[in-house]
């Protein structure tokens, strides 16, 4: 039987493994892979065209997949490379998602059961979009949910529309085809084309043909060096590859003073033609050239792009997520029958799932050169896998399942929230000023968010005790015992790293903002953190409080932990206000009730605990109460 359930947890684990492992197979003779890994720049940072493809996609459909008309699954990439290169394909695909079309008030929209609708979907609707905008509240945090659905729908049409044109400034698709010719046609036509200028301006004859040629060429540019949403031109070599790129549009524009046109430029709309003509060879030429182009210019990026790129196919953290599901059931199975060889199992998927997840997390840190917690979304990911390494510790020394299935349930539901976090687009996005220290962030904020997990696991075992105690009958004195003393220990950890962290974003404070604490909403919530498991262990030490009062304490600190980490975000004020989501204040809501809830199942009677430990504590209650009266009987007496 050992062996059985020891073979049955392996395959479900390498089942879950291959199939989020497997190679993307493309369907096609142009060289795509390659292709994805072209190295452009958004936001100041370098990044593979793969990455801008899944947050783009991300954005607009919350999903990286695409749909066509014929019932294909394209990837983000497939789905990028019509975008930019047949606008008149991709037009057709569903990928604006709109949660409640009928409340937009646009007549013939909406479709029963539809969500997803696609550009051309719109397209007779945009006069109507645009007036309706026009009419919400500028202020987004004032916005109802009926105003947030306008504006999200027309920040993503403009967002589609600048990338549709970040490799040409074409508005026809006819134009397309002959990409090549127009560029040449326009920089053997800037000479004229200014001589002509200078003419009209000084009062001449003048070729009107050939100035409105040149004239259209400008304006057409332009318009796409104000709306083209990569930097796809990187600056002469050598100086440092993070300069300023330009994009297609300011680079043609610079072509008038006189600038050599950036073969970059040309090798693109050969790109793009041969896409469109379905030609893979010369498509594939191209991009190896391009390639090769930029490691001889940057030889040091090519490998950080390459890494980002592997890292997007793997997706570790979904990985982690589907194997912290499975450790959950093989625990609750190990619950129910032959403890010790499911528990064995467990524990060793979850040291796998824990090492993904850090594979994740120091992959997320040598692509953006960073410690591990930048922004909201990496610090999600930093609890989950800090609660993870707690529970692993722990299930190593009690061997009950409880650290195991604590640590995976904490380790998804933080992933859960990660996952929902990098809808808002890359989630590697450059650092703000003040926050741009490497030492402060590898100190004052990898610690105190030590704290944060620490917290929500202690929360979570709490949570344990209480459901065991009155949901089951198989929970007994010395399983109350080891959870004790596991939200003990726990607490006693979350309490040391979050006093440190405190004081260590105090010493940040006073050295970027001149004052060591300021009362801002976040340093009150990192307070509140080391005052609430100040509590705890006082309540602890001096008997104030016993098992049920101090779980009820633990799951207290998870609403102010919750509150502290990303409920000081929703507030819109401070400093450190820089995760701010327009949804967050609903399941932040939510949240907190189910933790009072959870706090009311604790603090119920122990008559009410079918449990073996509840029937104890009843029995010994029911005693004291007998004891206590039969004592006041006797003082009335005498």
């Amino acid at each position: 039987m050992k062996k059985l359930i020891y073979i049955i947890v392996g395959f479900f684990t390498l089942l879950i493994l291959g199939y989020g492992l497997r190679p993307t197979a493309y369907d096609s003779a142009f060289d795509i892979d390659s292709f994805s890994e072209l190295p452009v720049q958004v936001g100041g940072r370098i990044k593979p065209i793969d990455s801008v493809a899944r947050n783009t996609l991300l954005i607009l459909s919350a999903r990286q997949k695409v749909v066509t008309p014929e019932g294909e699954k394209l990837s983000p990439i497939e789905w990028f490379m019509d975008l930019t290169m047949r606008p008149e394909v991709a037009d057709t695909y569903r990928v604006f998602k709109i949660e409640f079309p009928d409340d937009l008030g646009l007549a013939g929209l909406a479709e029963q059961g539809q969500r997803y609708y696609s550009f051309n979907d719109l397209l007779p609707h945009f006069e109507e979009l645009r007036r309706l905008h026009g009419e919400i509240n500028p202020e987004p945090k004032k916005r109802s949910p009926y105003e947030q659905q306008i504006a999200d729908l027309n920040d993503g049409l403009m967002l589609y529309h600048r990338v549709m044109h970040s490799l040409h400034p074409v508005g026809d698709a006819a134009r397309l085809d002959s990409l090549v010719d127009e560029y040449q046609t326009y920089t053997s036509l800037i000479g004229p084309g200014l001589a002509e200028l200078r003419k009209q301006q000084a009062g001449e004859d003048y070729d009107a043909k050939i100035l409105n040629a040149f004239i259209f060429f400008g304006d057409e540019y332009l318009k796409l060096s104000k709306t083209a949403y990569l930097s796809l031109v990187p600056p002469p070599a050598p100086v440092d590859p993070l300069e300023d790129w330009k994009n297609i549009g300011l680079e043609l524009l610079d072509v008038m003073r006189g600038d050599a046109l950036s073969p970059y430029v040309t090798s693109y709309a050969a790109l793009t033609m041969s896409y469109r003509l379905d030609q893979p060879e010369t498509f594939n030429t191209e991009v190896a050239e391009l390639r090769q182009r930029f490691i001889a210019d940057f030889p040091s990026q090519i490998g950080r792009v390459h890494y980002e790129r592997v890292f997007n196919n793997l997706q570790p953290f979904y990985l982690s997520m589907q194997l912290y599901v499975l450790v959950f059931l093989i625990v609750c199975a190990s619950w129910l029958r032959w403890p010790k060889e499911f528990g064995t199992a467990a524990f060793w998927v979850l040291l796998l799932a824990f090492v993904i997840h850090t594979f994740g997390l120091v992959s997320r840190m040598y692509i953006q050169g960073r410690p591990p917690v930048t922004n909201l979304y990496s610090s999600a990911v930093f609890v989950g896998w800090g609660a993870v390494l707690l529970g692993v510790f722990i299930e190593k020394f009690y061997k009950n399942g409880i650290g195991a299935a604590m640590a995976s349930l904490v380790g998804f539901s933080t992933l859960i929230v990660a996952h929902h976090l990098a809808m808002s687009g890359d989630t590697l996005e450059m650092m703000r000023a003040v926050l741009d220290s490497n030492f402060w962030l590898a100190t004052h904020v990898v610690v105190i968010t030590f704290g944060y997990s620490a917290m929500f696991l202690a929360g979570a075992l709490a949570l344990v005790f209480g459901i065991l105690g009155v949901f089951t009958k198989g929970f007994n004195k010395e399983t109350a015992r080891s959870l004790s003393g596991m939200v003990y220990g726990i607490t006693c950890f979350a309490a040391l790293f979050s006093l440190v962290g405190t004081i260590l974003g105090g010493i940040w404070a006073d050295q970027s903002w001149g004052r060591f604490w300021g009362w801002d909403p976040k340093e009150n919530g990192a307070l509140m953190i080391v005052v609430m498991a100040a509590i705890f262990l006082h309540a602890r030490w001096g008997g104030i409080c016993k098992e049920r009062g101090l779980m009820a304490l633990a799951i207290t600190g998870n609403i102010i932990t919750a509150w502290s980490w990303f409920g000081t975000n929703l507030l819109g004020v401070g400093l450190h206000s820089y995760g701010f989501t327009d949804s967050g204040f609903l399941w932040m809501m939510g949240f907190v009730l189910s933790q009072l809830v959870f706090i009311g199942l604790v603090l119920l009677p122990y008559r009410y605990w079918r449990s073996e430990f509840g029937r104890e504590k009843n029995l010994k209650d029911r005693k004291r109460i007998l004891i206590a009266a039969e004592e006041s009987e006797e003082a009335s007496v005498s």
